[in-house]
């Protein structure tokens, strides 16, 4: 905990001092345990860093067999990113939402190739989507077509922007109606 806490307030005040804007951002392995985030989540939150990267770089989803447990290490062969670590790192991305009760910027990052994986990140408490790998691949004609998905799904599922839809797995399905609505509702039928 406290080598984490000393390199995060290095980071901050050689950024205070270079260039206090820009904003700091922590990258999270999505091979994370549940006590490894949960460690990582509290010293994030009290570091004042200001948002985190979700996901990507998974060595487990290279070869799940040569992750045991955290007293093993991984054998040197690199990591995998895109489609195959889509489901861990939404997964671990929804962890980190809970963990830091979306009080957090979290960036979703690993999978994303179409309007719906954008959308279950975003659901799953991602404000932001970062796609490389299908952009790598296809182009950068593949960025309108997951816009135009998400923009679909959103007015399926009745948001009227993406940030109401950030963590919305987290939300109950059917929400009481907003005191704003029932107060107009009120005042309109008389």
């Amino acid at each position: 905990r406290h080598e984490l806490a000393s390199v995060l307030a290095a980071a901050a005040a050689a950024r205070r001092e270079a260039c206090p804007e820009v904003p700091l951002l922590v990258k999270l392995s999505p091979d994370a345990s549940d006590a490894e985030l949960e460690h990582i989540c509290q010293v994030v939150l009290a570091s004042g860093v200001d948002g985190i990267v979700v996901g990507n770089g998974s060595a487990a989803a290279a070869n799940p067999d040569a992750f045991k447990g955290p007293d093993e290490r991984l054998e040197p062969g690199g990591l995998v990113s895109g489609a195959p670590v889509k489901d861990l790192s939404t997964e671990t991305l929804r962890r980190v939402y809970k963990l830091t009760g979306g009080s957090l910027p979290l960036v979703g990052v690993g999978g994303v190739g179409t309007g719906k994986d954008a959308y279950d990140k975003i659901r799953a408490g991602a404000s932001l989507v970062q796609m490389y790998t299908r952009l790598a691949y296809e182009g950068p004609f593949v960025v309108p077509r997951i816009k135009w998905d998400l923009a679909e799904l959103l007015e399926r599922d009745g948001f009227e922007r993406v940030a109401d839809a950030v963590g919305a797995d987290f939300r109950p399905a059917n929400p009481p109606p907003k005191k704003e609505w029932v107060l107009a509702q009120m005042f309109d039928e008389e």
